[in-house]
């Protein structure tokens, strides 16, 4: 039998969702059952055009429905060297063929097609009897389509659950002062708990702008704290609560492009004294309360239907 490539699959370290398949399928479910076959007194000029004609590079050679050999590309190129090209196929024919069985699970396919890397196996039931063959490509396909329903299953079963969750949701993240790896977090996870649940992209943009001002700035100027979410029918919140150190005067912090950030925050392109000032302007409802030398905490409410959302 010819040599192939390697099929890009492992039977060890795939992802979780490819090794269920590879186990829960068996081969019988991916090989091809319509197999072209030939009796062994033809000749092996016979099988070359039936190749040609049929495309394939293997044909399995039976006695009724018995496995008794196969011809491959190799074995017609070695007739046509050994001028042996008319010769019946008995006489040319690889006899010792490796089988799979059809019961097996499709990981013996897979460890055998790149172990061995023919291009494909013929396939035998309980009682010898060829039934089918299987090759690489077969694998690949029937991989693909088996993952595509996985896929639509999943996606059905998330739609389901979201649909079926309470409209009112609360999400909660931590905010970590100077930690500008995870910072926006909070807006992402936000933006998506949203949008699973079918909101409008404006409020969803609202929302996503005033969660990630709200936590850039706890970042940059706070000792750290958290932004909490409460998701209902009719509106979004969000507060963004921290341990200090405070807001000596709040409607100066308000004022666009004021800011108290350092040349270090500036140089790292935050900092720009726009935080609150573009949380209040995408917010229905904002309010703060701080301090110098406490806690601050900041509420902005988005309206579903809101006149900011049709402006």
């Amino acid at each position: 039998m010819a040599e192939t490539k390697d099929i890009p699959i492992s039977t060890v370290d795939s992802p979780s969702v490819v090794l269920e398949l590879i186990y829960q399928l068996k081969i019988k479910d991916v090989m091809v059952t319509a197999v072209i076959t030939e009796d062994k007194n033809r000749s092996m000029r016979h099988i070359q055009a039936m190749m040609r004609e049929n495309r394939i590079t293997g044909v399995p050679i039976v006695e009724g429905q018995k496995l008794v050999g196969l011809v491959s590309i190799e074995d017609i190129v070695n007739a046509l060297d050994s001028g042996c090209i008319d010769c019946p196929v008995e006489e040319k024919m690889t006899k010792n063929v490796m089988v799979l069985q059809d019961d097996m699970p499709l990981s013996f396919a897979i460890s055998y097609l790149n172990k061995y890397r023919f291009g494909r196996f013929p396939v035998l039931d309980k009682d010898q009897n060829l039934v089918g063959i299987i090759s690489s490509i077969d694998v690949i396909r029937s991989l693909l389509v088996e993952m595509n329903r996985e896929v639509l299953r999943l996606e059905k079963l998330q739609k389901n659950e979201v649909s079926a969750a309470s409209p009112h949701s609360e999400m909660e993240f931590n905010v970590i002062r100077y930690d500008f790896e995870l910072a926006g977090k909070a807006s992402t996870e936000i933006k998506k708990a949203l949008k699973q649940r079918n909101f409008d992209s404006k409020l969803i943009r609202r929302v996503a702008i005033a969660c990630y001002e709200l936590e850039i700035n706890q970042v940059v100027h706070s000792l750290g704290g958290s932004i909490s979410c409460s998701i209902r029918p009719d509106k979004v919140i969000i507060t963004a609560a921290d341990s200090g150190p405070g807001i000596a005067d709040v409607n100066q912090a308000l004022q666009e492009g004021w800011s108290t950030a350092n040349e270090y925050i500036r140089s790292l392109g935050f900092g720009a004294g726009m935080g609150l000032a573009n949380t209040k302007r995408v917010s229905d409802e904002f309010s703060i309360n701080s301090a110098s030398g406490s806690s601050t905490t900041v509420r902005s409410v988005m309206y579903v239907n809101s006149p900011k959302d049709n402006a």
